[in-house]
């Protein structure tokens, strides 16, 4: 027999998935630029970035060369988002022609400056640069395998130090750069194109002949006349009020056997493989040991259970029966708080479509790296127009709850959710907007997401739910009892607390071992570019998150408590409080924010996502279990 559509699917995508990013395959990605020879190269510079502070800053906050005039590039919504600034720079190379000690400017280092360059000097700002798309990367040597690097992104401002014999501190920039740039040549056409882009940085106190005569300045620490090269810092310059500071760099270009389609690969380059196997294996587990339950729950207990209700013929008999069937009548009634229970499960729906739709397409390749700010744009872009599903969800809900004003629902549905992250978001935009940090969203982005919830988003949802309330209402499998049927007292381990917390281990420790590299990648600024291995982890939740709620429901009804819509929901749900509290362990013990402000920045961002993760997974639960007891109900005959 042939195996059906959606498996082969499946096994398709998780190919795809496990395929490591060496295929040199990105779609639909930058078109390639070919450069002849002595073709100009324009070097852009990003946004100061420091793993201490969180907090980005422009390029030309610091008293660095600037061009004669500085021209923003066009940026994205997602790079908006996440603070890039990108400009151009007063670094020009040109293609395959090697320079040596050119210089840029001349500085003096007055008062206010000297305070910004030790200021983040201090807090580890790195410097980023871009070429051709390509992001400046430090390669540094692995200690654990010879002759294998990994890459820094970015170069530190500069560093601290002492002299020989001195116990003070000193501040040293890093004012000579000697760059690298690799390229594939054709040999054919006799073009290039560029695929890497390294640079070493030094601090070197520069001394000349003579007048100052700007870049015709004759120095000599370094000398492209005399083949003179700057290879080390021993005499580094220091950063001091009213000293001067000469800004140079190298460029060398190399031919490299790398095509450009995988340039990419050795900043993707995935060194703990393994690691996310175990991951993956770890999840599998736990997936397994639940399938266990389950299937012992449905081959077994609930098979047999279903036999023995179908063959009892007096009502005796059946009077003196216990567990799931005898609340029948009250499994199906409405719960407190409908309303709420509509507009959450809606929510969770929106964010299951966007994730969904968002690791195919990242996994597919669509989503390259070269797309600076692209996921972001498209995760931003997906929740907007999933507001369809969430009203069309929550009103489905509601209509079965006996609920008749639709348009309330939707209300709540569109503004719940959204306006309390977006509240968050404005106070924390506020705070890094203090810090006059280029990481604050402007105004005119600020309105245009405002413009994104209200012009398409909130139409979308009412759209949804007025074609959701149009539909049928779902017919339930039993009758409700008009009166509520008496709810026996409980063991100590069904109390609805407890439960839901032991509910939310599993999906939780599903996840937590990639959880560590997605933090690690926002918060220590490395890309994450592993989609499949992240497809494979969402996947295992998504079956951990319905199994486990579907046990404990089961559990719940045996006893003879039929209050199970909320506690569906909060059982899986309850991850969220689990991820929220491994964000605040990783903030203690892998991060070095010491600023009040970054503290602040990272509890907001990950409350968030935690709040997001909530309506996932509480989501995934509540249909689970939704589907669960519509089968059993409709499998036993009730008189």
């Amino acid at each position: 027999m042939a195996p059906p559509v959606w498996a082969l699917t499946l096994a398709a995508l998780c190919l795809v998935a496990l395929a490591p990013p060496t295929a040199g395959f990105y779609l639909p990605g930058v078109a390639p630029n070919d450069f002849e020879k002595k073709d100009p190269l324009q070097v852009k510079v990003n946004k100061l970035t420091s793993i201490k502070t969180q907090l980005p800053y422009s390029y030309y906050s610091l008293p660095f060369c600037k061009p004669d005039t500085i021209v923003d590039s066009a940026e994205n919504l997602g790079e908006v988002l996440r603070g890039d600034r990108i400009e151009n720079s007063p670094y020009t190379f040109e293609m395959r022609e090697p320079q040596m000690c050119q210089i840029v400017c001349k500085i003096t280092v007055g008062e206010k400056e000297a305070k910004l360059l030790k200021e983040k000097i201090e807090d580890e700002y790195r410097v980023n640069m871009i070429l051709d798309n390509l992001p400046l990367v430090v390669p540094i040597q692995r200690v654990d395998q010879e002759g294998a690097y990994f890459y820094q992104h970015g170069f530190h401002v500069g560093a601290k130090g002492k002299y020989s014999g001195s116990k003070d501190e000193k501040y040293f920039i890093h004012n000579h750069l000697s760059f690298t740039v690799k390229y594939h040549r054709d040999e054919q056409r006799d073009v290039s194109r560029i695929v890497a882009f390294e640079v070493k940085p030094y601090s070197v106190k520069h001394e000349y002949e003579g007048q100052w005569n700007d870049k015709k300045t004759r120095l000599t620490t370094c000398d492209p006349h005399a083949q003179r090269v700057i290879t080390s810092s021993d005499s580094p310059q220091e950063v001091e009020v009213g000293k001067d500071i000469i800004f140079t760099y190298d460029v060398d270009f190399k031919e490299s056997d790398i095509k450009w389609a995988s340039r990419w690969d050795s900043y993707l380059l995935m060194t703990d493989d393994q690691i996310h196997w175990f991951s993956i294996v770890n999840s599998l587990m736990i997936v397994l040991f639940l399938s266990g339950m389950v299937a012992m729950i449905m081959l077994r207990t609930l098979y047999r259970d279903i036999s023995k209700y179908n063959q009892l013929e007096t009502q005796e008999e059946a009077q003196e029966e216990t567990g799931w069937k005898l609340v029948h009548g009250d499994v199906f009634r409405p719960p407190s708080n409908s309303d709420w229970l509509c507009v959450y499960v809606g929510t969770g729906v929106q964010f299951f479509g966007m994730l969904l739709v968002t690791m195919v397409f990242a996994v597919l390749g669509f989503l390259s790296p070269s797309n600076r700010g692209g996921l972001m744009t498209a995760m931003l872009l997906l929740w907007v127009f999933m507001g369809l599903l969430a009203g069309y969800s929550s009103s489905r809900l509601y209509k079965l709850f006996k609920g008749s004003e639709w348009k309330n629902i939707a209300l709540r549905t569109a503004f719940t959710f959204p306006g309390s992250v977006f509240t968050i978001f404005f106070f924390l935009n506020a705070l890094i907007w203090g810090q006059k940090s280029s990481g604050a969203v402007p105004f005119t982005t600020m309105f245009a997401l405002v413009l994104l919830w209200f012009g398409i988003s909130v139409p979308l949802v009412f759209v949804g739910s007025f074609l959701g309330f149009k539909k049928p209402t779902i017919e339930d499998p039993v009758k409700t009892n008009k009166i509520p049927r008496q709810i026996p007292e409980q063991a100590w381990y069904m109390n609805p607390i407890f439960s839901i917390l032991i509910g939310g281990i599993l999906p939780f420790g599903a996840v937590f071992i990639e959880l560590f590299f997605i933090l690690t990648s926002i918060w220590l600024h490395q890309f994450y570019y592993i989609f499949g291995f992240l497809f494979l982890v969402f996947l295992i939740l998504i079956v951990t998150c319905a199994e486990i709620s579907i046990v404990l429901c089961y559990f719940q009804l045996c006893s003879e408590d039929y209050l199970w819509w909320w506690r569906s929901y909060l059982t899986s749900g309850s991850s969220a409080l689990y991820l929220f509290l491994y964000a605040t362990f990783y903030f203690f013990t892998k991060l070095e924010i010491t600023k009040f402000v970054s503290a602040v920045l990272y509890f907001g961002y990950m409350l968030i996502a935690s709040y997001a993760f909530f309506a996932l997974t509480g989501t995934i639960g509540f249909y689970a279990c939704f589907l669960f007891t519509r089968l059993i109900y409709s499998s036993v005959k009730i008189e």
